[in-house]
């Protein structure tokens, strides 16, 4: 079976292609793509040729934030799956291109246990959420954050996600730093302060960090976020970073621990499909972009990757009449 996809060919090359699907096993379903997003991290990372290891190896399909329509199932697969939305991970379902992870793709063929049912979700366009909004569970959950003060650097999605979760699991305070005035403005933190404009020695004055998270990976803002842990704090590195850089004498003087968060734990997918669907955690905010999927994808990339408004991208799929009646509305428009 054919599909369209988005195959990165090499550095900064991205198209829409044709390739083909491996036949659906007894134990694979067959998913119809009505929504994906673009990750302005590690696929930003992989476009520019960054992560030049497997799975990322010219050509290849990127994507893991994928929302679709079960549309066919292998025999050993509960047929009453047919028809459902659910979140997909990615897939490695391609016989002449690589998949890293192989979730934007018009079609997409996947074990029935690497998808997550969205039947809970009034809105299954917000599915799409489900990796970022784990991603900042996990590391919320490293944090061991309740009843502590929270000092969280950036308010890209994860870091906007982290925020909202920190108060969830019950954090006393919440406090964010991000240059971007826009994505402050979506910051749910009880402080909120751009280091741009504001001094942030005065606005963080008086304040005692018990935990620091950082989404940024921007060593110089760490070291500047170290300075307002208190003895024995915590960090939680909870982006990708190539190379750490950091002032150790704070880390020495204050007996810090410091934590590396590795995407997201079992169970966590569900846990804040669960979240979205009883209203505990806002995932619409996150999306501010929309285009539908055409030969203008390069262009529709370049603005993912360069424009600091532009927190989540959604890419359409299926003609906009089609799935209307399913579509967020979001905080922003291309």
């Amino acid at each position: 079976m054919k599909s369209k996809a988005i195959v990165f060919g090499g550095v900064r090359q991205v198209s829409l292609s044709e390739v083909t699907l491996k036949p659906l096993s007894s134990t694979d379903v067959l998913v119809e793509t009505y929504w994906s997003s673009i990750s302005t991290g590690t696929e930003k990372m992989a476009y520019n040729g960054l992560i030049p290891s497997p799975p990322f190896i010219y050509p290849f399909i990127p994507g893991y934030e994928t929302v679709g329509r079960i549309i066919e199932a292998g025999e050993h697969v509960n047929q009453s799956l047919i028809g459902k939305f659910a979140y997909v991970a990615g897939s490695f379902g391609y016989t002449d291109v690589n998949a890293a992870f192989g979730g934007a793709s018009q079609y997409i063929v996947c074990p029935v246990d690497s998808i997550t049912v969205l039947d809970a979700i009034a809105n299954p366009q917000c599915g799409i959420a489900l990796p970022l909004g784990a991603t900042a569970l996990h590391i919320v959950d490293l944090a061991q954050v309740k009843g502590s003060k929270v000092l969280v650097l950036g308010q890209g999605a994860v870091g906007i996600l982290a925020t909202e979760l920190a108060h969830h699991m019950g954090a006393k305070l919440v406090a964010a730093t991000e240059p971007h005035q826009n994505r402050l403005q979506l910051s749910s933190a009880d402080l909120r302060v751009n280091p741009d404009t504001e001094d942030v020695s005065a606005a963080l004055a008086g304040h005692e960090f018990d935990v620091l998270i950082d989404s940024t990976g921007i060593m110089s803002a760490i070291d500047t976020g170290l300075r307002f842990l208190k003895f024995h704090g915590v960090v939680i590195f909870g982006g990708y970073y190539q190379r750490m850089n950091i002032d150790y004498s704070q880390a020495f003087q204050k007996e810090l621990s410091f934590i590396a968060a590795r995407q997201w734990a079992h169970g966590d997918l569900e846990r804040v499909r669960d979240l979205i669907a009883v209203k505990k955690l806002n995932a619409e905010k996150i999306f501010t972009h929309q285009c539908q999927v055409d030969e203008n994808i390069t262009s529709i990339y370049q603005q993912a990757f360069s424009d600091p408004d532009c927190l989540k991208m959604i890419l359409h799929w299926k003609p906009e009449a089609a799935e209307q009646e399913n579509a967020c509305y979001l905080a922003g428009n291309t």
